[in-house]
Order: structure tokens, then sequence, then C-alpha cells
């Protein structure tokens, strides 16, 4: 059930809302989540408008995304698939090269993920990913 936020210059994303649903669905997919209607209602992405951003030469051209999931949900084959997939996303939403999308994968501490006032761990997670 992971978070997606993508920051970037107004204007980079002809359809940000687009964007947004497909950074989930790709997410989800390299997260190989079963397709519940819990993950699919949980697994989000936000469009950030950022007012300046910059590298040391003053180019803005370049977008970040930055994943949060639970602790443990991505192993190495896992980030590796969510960060080609986020790249090659973003990079055919925008005239941003895949060399300048930056990919951050970030986990919550083991019980550090909430939905609807309660605190999961890799149990309860894994407990929901059992229903069918």
């Amino acid at each position: 059930m992971p978070m997606i936020d993508i920051y970037a210059s107004p204007g980079t994303f002809a359809d940000p809302a687009r964007l947004a649903r497909e950074a989930a669905s790709e997410l989800m997919a390299a997260e190989r989540l079963p397709d519940l209607q819990i993950f699919r209602a949980n697994t989000a992405a936000f469009v950030h408008d950022v007012l300046f951003l910059a590298d040391v030469n003053g180019d803005g051209a370049c977008v970040r995304v930055q994943v949060l999931t639970p602790h443990a949900a991505l192993d190495r084959d896992k980030q590796r698939d969510a960060v080609a997939r986020l790249t090659t996303l973003v990079a055919a939403s925008s005239a941003v090269p895949p060399d300048r999308v930056w990919v951050l994968l970030t986990e919550a501490a083991e019980g550090g993920w909430g939905i609807a006032g309660r605190a999961l761990g890799a149990e309860d997670i894994a407990a929901v990913s059992q229903q069918t």
C-alpha cells in the first residue's frame, strides 16, 4: 500500500491526474500486490507543483519521485522494478529525460504505517493481503 509523491515544476505534466493514477498502478504492480479493493483504495500518488527546482547549474528540468512503502515491502528486485517503471512513466508523461527523473525509495518503520486510525505492522498487512 505505497504512497507516491511526484514533485515537478508547474506545467511539467499535461495530465497530472492521469499521471497520479498510472503511478499508483505501476507501483502496485511493482510491489506485486494482489488486486484487492483495500490495496487499490490505499495505493495513491500525489503530484506536487514546486515553485522552483534547480540543480547547481540552475537547471530545473527534473522530477523527484518519493515512494513510501511499509517496512520490507520491496525486496531488491521490486525496488529495481519500481524505479524502472516510475522513471519510464514520468519521462513518457513529460519532456524530462529519464536521467533527470530521481526516484527515492523510503520505508516506514515496522508498525509505522497506519490506515483508519490503526498502526499496521507486517503481520497486519500480510493478513489483509490474504483476503479474497
